[in-house]
Order: C-alpha cells, then sequence, then structure tokens
C-alpha cells in the first residue's frame, strides 16, 4: 500500500466530512496466544463515558486481536465502582469524552471524582488498567483519572518536526523507532523496530518507565479553550484549527506511552488512542481515503498492543 494514500487519510480526517470506521478486514490472528481460547484474564473495554473507541467501534479490531490472545472481553457500560470493576482484571479506557464532543467538552471531565477514586483503589488491589487518552478534548476528560496515578497530561496535542512518520502525514503523526531511540528498552518493546501514533498528547508522570519517548524538538500545542473552539465551524476540529499561531512549550523529557507499578496492580498510559486501532477512513461519498492504526504496513503496533497487554497481565516480566 503506498504512503500517499495512507497520507490522505491523515490529511482527510481535518475535513468534517471524513469518518473513521473499524477495518473489519483488519489481521487480527495470533500466531502464539498468550492464553488457550476463553481462558485468560476478563478485559472489560469501557462504553459508559462517551467513548470515541469501544470495541463494538472503532476499537472492534483490537477487542478481536485481544480474543484471538486468549482473553475474555467484553464491554463496560456501567459507572465505575468497586463493584463493577471486580468483574474485570483488566480496564480499558480509550478516549472518553466528558459529554458530546462539543465546544463544552474542552472543559468537562469524562469521570466522576467517585469513579476516578473507584478506578485507583481498584489498581492498588491488583487492578490492571490501560488508559488512553489522545489529542484535545480527551486529555481534559482523563486528567482527573491520569493524576490519581501521578500522570500529567499536556492536554493539548504534540508535534516533532524531526521524529515523524515521513510520507504518511504532517509532524503529529509521530515515529517510535529503536533507530531514532524513542522507542525505549522495555518489555513491552521486545521484539519491536517501530511504533507509530497518529497526533497524540504529551504525558509525564515521576517514577514511571517511558515506553515512547519525545524528541529534543517536540513541542506541545495547548488545547482550545470551550470559547475558541465555539468560534471554530467545527468544535471536533477545533483542537487543531483553534490553537493555530498560538505560543506552544517544549515537550521535551516527556513521552506519549507510560508504565507504572502501583501497589499490587500495573498501568500503562498512552497519549494517542489510534496506534492500537486499525480504522478505514472515508471520504463524504463512502469512498476509502486510506488506513490508520495497526492495518498500516512496516510498522510494529499490532505486536506493541499485544505486548502492553502481556505486560499488564505479567506474560511479559
Amino acid at each position: 500500500m503506498k504512503l500517499a494514500f495512507l497520507m490522505a487519510a491523515l490529511l482527510a480526517l481535518r475535513s468534517a466530512s471524513a469518518q473513521q470506521v473499524a477495518d473489519t478486514s483488519f489481521d487480527a490472528t495470533v500466531a502464539t496466544p498468550a492464553y488457550r481460547p476463553g481462558t485468560g484474564p476478563v478485559v472489560g473495554i469501557d462504553e459508559a463515558h462517551h467513548n470515541f473507541h469501544t470495541m463494538t467501534g472503532r476499537y472492534e479490531p483490537f477487542a478481536r486481536l485481544m480474543a484471538a490472545d486468549g482473553y475474555r472481553v467484553v464491554a463496560n457500560t456501567a459507572p465505575f465502582s468497586r463493584e463493577s470493576l471486580s468483574a474485570y482484571q483488566v480496564l480499558v479506557i480509550a478516549n472518553a469524552i466528558g459529554g458530546e464532543w462539543d465546544a463544552g467538552a474542552y472543559a468537562r471531565p469524562g469521570f466522576t471524582e467517585s469513579e476516578a477514586d473507584a478506578v485507583h483503589e481498584w489498581v492498588q488491589a491488583g487492578g490492571l488498567l490501560l488508559l488512553v487518552a489522545d489529542h484535545a478534548p480527551m486529555g481534559v476528560a482523563a486528567e482527573g483519572l491520569a493524576q490519581r496515578f501521578g500522570v500529567s497530561m499536556s492536554k493539548g496535542f504534540t508535534e516533532d518536526a524531526e521524529h515523524f512518520f515521513r510520507g504518511f502525514g504532517g509532524p503529529s503523526i509521530l515515529l517510535f523507532s529503536r533507530e531514532n531511540g524513542l522507542l525505549r528498552d522495555h518489555p513491552i518493546a521486545r521484539g519491536l523496530d517501530s511504533v507509530v501514533a497518529f497526533t497524540g498528547q504529551s504525558l509525564a508522570a515521576p517514577g514511571a518507565e517511558v515506553l515512547l519517548a519525545l524528541g529534543e524538538q517536540a513541542v506541545d500545542h495547548p488545547s482550545p479553550t470551550p470559547e475558541q473552539a465555539a468560534a471554530q465551524p467545527n468544535p471536533g476540529t477545533a483542537w487543531r484549527t483553534a490553537v493555530a499561531g498560538l505560543p506552544t512549550h517544549s515537550a521535551r523529557g516527556r513521552g506519549l506511552g507510560l508504565a507504572l507499578v502501583v501497589g499490587r496492580g500495573r498501568v500503562v498510559v498512552l497519549g494517542e488512542a489510534g496506534m492500537l486501532s486499525a480504522q478505514v477512513v472515508r471520504g463524504a461519498a463512502g469512498e476509502t481515503l486510506g488506513v490508520m492504526g495497526m492495518n498500516v504496513p512496516g510498522i510494529g503496533n499490532k505486536q506493541f498492543a499485544l505486548n502492553v497487554m502481556r505486560w499488564l497481565t505479567g506474560v511479559l516480566q
């Protein structure tokens, strides 16, 4: 598949008429599954917080991949509480939003204080959390929960004019590789040469192990305010257009992926959700413009997704 075709997909996402849908043709087979079919830990993929990615939507390929690796994958449709979380060994939260994706979403938290407390207590007691939140307004929604684990989120979007996936899109399509030194040594990186992220936000946490490091030239763009977003023709793309020309901040020393041990539990936080998806981008007439995620040829995102879950569940040490 030519990179020009792939680049068209990312350019199309800036248009209000482009649609991202799950790639139902994605090859989710696993040569050597971590668990026998249906015997692995129960994975709850959150669908209770206006999530942009769900197991029946844009994370359907991820859910199939985890099932192929032996996990028992179900949808979480309830607010987080001690009772609801007790049903899972692993919780996956991907791009929760504080209500509808309108101008107000750039200020609304995605979780109540009691929900954030419940998730933190569950992890302390041995729960395994994959928290994924990419460009604005996702960081605003996830910030309160992330802070329970000492994770700061930039909440806007991150670019690196030096370390990006050339030929695919612009400087927000970040490349983490052995060659450029940004794919850091960790069990999650085992067997990988490269991982690509499709526009996200930077992260930092004291004591965390950085999986996907940001380079010297990486910068964070701020999140628009609700007022700035409301002034744009499409609040859904205001995260990019409303901050054009505003000052950026260095993201040097931060990362797009972190791993933490918290009490008896483990946490992986990713600042971009598309890297674990497999999506087709379609134009206004339904035509296929390109793909993004684990289905992009020549990158290690599929194995990265497997390794994240295997590290959380102790298969990788």
